[in-house]
């Protein structure tokens, strides 16, 4: 008779197989995880342990699936349950030979009197970060402050010039000749190097460049006068750098469309040559000129709107929906012989203008028709009915107030509608954009829009869109120009993938600070100028560093919120997807709400708190995935939480109850654990910061082992670095440093070592990392276990290995065994981990895990 291949068992078969297993774990005080496919893997080499375990496995696996094929042998209970005992006990033996991991335990036990136990305060904790991350965004913040300082000083003192000729570096043509070899016009020779801090591209970091989309003419008189002016602009770009070496991109978007950028680049047109990047159609430009606003966007589709003029109308709605932002409330209607909303369930409010709401407004437009007589009163009446009972009932943005009227003319009397609505205050600005080549209405449509403090325009094809939409942000500034209102705005989360084209497409998550800047010539004072905005961005990977990841322990994270809901960073926030072999932003990315990950807060307590700016904490029973998704853990988390001054951000912080509660703490001499520091097999976490390496540009390539090795040895004394972690890391490195001597006898062993036991490693809370190859890298199954593109594996900026984190839910001393997830079926592998702890008094903490691994 011949039984059926393991890949080719039913589900019910598998069951089977997955109880008798079950009982071996029960057996044998260990348990074995299986994968997600149920599937063990096959290996063609075994010693005698492992040909052993294998050939004791498959009988009892070929006699279970023979027994049920047929129906005719029959197995004894307990000859079964005597198998699995075997074959636990066999498991057991062969994990904590090659893993070590009672010399580990002993060697803790021994140091035990040594060891400092804390429990860790939360609310301390995340007061701490807060004021860590408020010192770095405030030293952003006055960067930002210094450079719109100086723009605004630049022009007071520019005079004018209609016939100006000026040769301004335009970052599109630098380095580029003509045919003859020489120069282009506003090109010429500018030396870019390779700089690690700006994501290793070329940049000058002593000069800036200046940036013009392609619909822009650049030699245009005010785009010469702007770059003129701006070119003082580089002192202090150059100088915030030196004080701030943690800076990153510093910038000037001027009114008139240029973009000058700190360190200078060079700008990669698109496929067709083309450079549509336009700094006044970006978040942090937008947010800067003008204060939260509500508006709501009347386009007509009457009949005599077909064609081109409908077109030309969804383009410009899209436009200035492309203008608003979080911040900002809006509707839509559309009229004709009566009166709708694009979207009916929105009837008689408005809606926050977050990127979901944009969205689908942009596809309702899409499916606009022309029909009937353009009635424009009762649209217009409708609009001042919207906007007047938000104001009244505390609704929206309560700032800005406006109404956008897309129209080709109109006829009747509206008259009456504003005198009734917004006269005598005019508190509602009207803004009319006539579309069209036709003129006959012209008057109407400005009549509405001067008597009610908006501005007039005419659309008449498409490539005018953009030009005209933006003047309505112009005029929604001058109050804040004429007051001098400099408030500084931070933006949402965002991957800014237009900019510099293919050159910085890091797609990392950044905010951005930034500032409107004004004229403050008297002759121009009263007519409120914005000259532009200036800005930075901050890496928000870089903002979380401070968040000191071996202080919340295997399953603690720390997370950061907007004054919106919405999460700036958080290890569950996932932005990206995979195209290809190309990683690209999800649609959505930017407007995750934090109930969408921390979806146990089922009453939005912890939300509205931290939307609140409240100071707290609370608990919650949550269930989280590990493992790619693939396997679950039940934890009791604990939650805390502040605002982050001067900004409209939170910070919050995890702790896990159990041994997230607790930390230990040992000391060694910096001689001895140095030595023990810099073994080849031993590596730290290479994502947190032991020592700060981005302020001296000469740190900047070091990794952090280097960065620790060079501060202890006195080689880089100027060195910032973290103290309690250095310490921490030295003490791990003495104590683990036996294992390396284990695992090297184990491989020098005459009797010989057993085929398919790949790899032993051990990691600590304090990121260290120590393992043993006992397979070469042409027989490992899965070579890229336990290198910087493993992710779930090594110690992160977000995690703690997936390794680590199972075994801590799991009893001292006993293994887990599990199958990981994997991309490829090059071969399963099976990992046996259990965790090594330390107890003083009645406190316990994890001092680390142990691994092996086996195919």
């Amino acid at each position: 008779m011949r039984c059926p291949n393991f890949m080719l068992f039913s589900w019910s078969q598998r069951a089977t197989i997955a109880g008798l297993m079950q009982i071996a774990a029960a057996a044998g005080m260990n348990r074995w995880s299986w994968g997600t496919t149920g599937n063990a893997s096959k290996s063609d080499k075994s010693g005698p342990h492992r040909g052993r375990l294998m050939m004791l496995l498959w009988i009892i696996l070929s006699s279970s699936v023979c027994l049920m094929v047929d129906g005719q042998m029959k197995l004894s209970p307990e000859t079964v349950q005597q198998w699995a005992v075997s074959f636990g006990k066999e498991m057991a033996a062969l994990s904590t030979r090659y893993s070590g991991a009672k010399l580990l335990q002993k060697k803790y036990k021994d140091v035990e009197g040594m060891v400092k136990i804390e429990e860790v305060d939360g609310e301390e904790l995340v007061k701490k970060f807060a004021e860590e991350m408020e010192e770095m965004l405030g030293r952003k913040m006055k960067s930002v402050k210094r450079l719109a300082e100086a723009a605004e000083d630049a022009d007071l003192y520019h005079e004018y010039n209609e016939t100006l000729e000026f040769e301004y570096f335009n970052s599109l043509l630098i380095n580029s000749v003509d045919e003859d070899g020489n120069s282009v016009s506003l090109g010429g020779e500018f030396p870019l190097e390779k700089n690690e801090h700006f994501d290793k591209l070329p940049v000058n970091t002593q000069l800036s460049n200046i940036q013009v989309p392609t619909n822009v003419y650049n030699r245009d008189p005010a785009i010469l006068n702007g770059a003129y002016m701006s070119e003082a602009l580089n002192d202090v770009f150059i100088d915030n750098f030196q004080k701030d070496p943690t800076l990153t991109w510093q910038y000037f978007g001027s009114a008139t469309g240029f973009f000058r950028l700190y360190p200078g680049i060079q700008w990669i047109p698109d496929e067709n040559g083309v450079v549509t990047f336009d700094c006044r159609n970006r978040n942090w430009y937008i947010q800067a000129a003008t204060s939260p606003k509500d508006v709501v966007i009347v386009v007509d589709v009457s009949g005599s709107m077909k064609g081109l003029r409908l077109t030309i109308a969804k383009h410009t709605i899209n436009t200035i929906l492309d203008t608003l932002g979080e911040n900002d409330f809006v509707n839509i209607i559309a009229y004709s012989d009566y009166v709708r909303y694009v979207e009916p369930c929105f009837k008689g409010t408005l809606v926050q203008a977050d990127l979901d709401n944009r969205e689908h407004f942009k596809l309702l437009i899409e499916e606009l028709h022309v029909k009937g007589e353009g009635k424009v009163k009762k649209a217009m009446k409708e609009s001042f009915k919207i906007l007047n009972e938000a104001s009244a009932q505390g609704q929206g943005s309560l700032c800005n107030q406006a109404i956008m009227l897309i129209t080709d003319g109109a006829m009747e009397d509206f008259q009456d509608v504003f005198e009734e609505f917004n006269w005598p205050e005019r508190r509602v600005r009207v803004f009319t954009y006539l579309i069209g080549r036709e003129v006959t209405f012209a008057e109407n449509v400005k009549w509405i829009a001067c008597n009610n403090k908006g501005y007039y325009t005419h659309v008449s094809t498409l490539a005018d869109v953009q030009e005209n939409v933006m003047e309505y942000l112009h005029v929604l500034s001058r109050p804040m120009v004429i007051n001098h209102d400099h408030d500084i705005i931070w933006t949402e989360a965002y991957m800014d993938t237009v900019l510099f084209n293919s050159q910085a497409q890091s797609l990392l998550l950044m905010t951005s600070v930034a500032m409107p800047v004004f004229s403050k010539k008297k002759e121009t004072l009263s007519h409120g100028i914005l000259l532009g905005v200036v800005g930075t961005d901050v890496a928000l990977k870089e903002l979380m560093r401070l968040v000191s990841r071996y202080k919340l322990g295997v399953h603690g994270y720390g997370y950061l919120l907007t004054n919106n809901g919405y999460i700036l960073s958080h290890p569950d926030l996932r932005p990206l997807y995979k195209e290809g072999k190309k990683l690209k932003p999800k649609p959505n990315y930017n407007s995750v709400d934090l109930a969408e990950v921390e979806w146990e807060d089922t009453e939005e307590k912890l939300r509205t708190a931290m939307v609140k700016g409240e100071t707290g904490t609370m608990s919650l029973d949550v269930r989280t995935s590990v493992d790619k998704g693939t396997r679950v853990m039940f934890l009791k988390n604990d939650y805390f939480y502040t605002v982050i001054n001067e900004t409209p951000f939170s910070l919050g912080i995890v702790l896990t109850r159990g041994y997230g509660q607790y930390i230990f703490s040992g000391n060694v001499s910096v001689e001895e654990g140095l030595h023990d520091l810099m073994a080849p097999d031993l590596t730290i976490a290479n994502e947190w910061t032991y020592c700060e390496t981005d302020i001296d540009p000469a740190h900047r390539k070091l990794s952090q082992l280097q960065a620790v090795v060079r501060y202890l040895t006195g080689k880089e004394p100027d060195l910032e670095c973290d103290g309690k972690l250095l310490q921490q890391t030295l003490f791990d490195a003495v104590v683990t440093a036996p294992m390396e001597a284990y695992w090297t006898a184990l491989m020098l062993n005459t009797s010989g070592m057993e085929e398919g036991v790949e790899t032993a490693f051990l990691g600590t809370r304090s990121g260290l990392l120590r393992f043993q190859r006992y397979a070469g890298m042409e027989k490992r199954t899965a070579k890229s276990f336990l290198t910087s593109t493993d992710k779930e594996n090594m110690f992160t900026l977000d995690h703690f290995p997936v390794w680590y984190r199972r075994a801590s839910e799991y009893p001292a001393g006993q293994f887990l065994y599990y199958m990981p997830r994997q991309e490829t079926r090059a071969g399963r592998i099976v990992i046996a981990a259990t965790a090594v702890t330390v107890t003083v008094g009645k406190k316990t903490a994890i001092a680390g895990g142990r691994m092996t691994r086996f195919v």
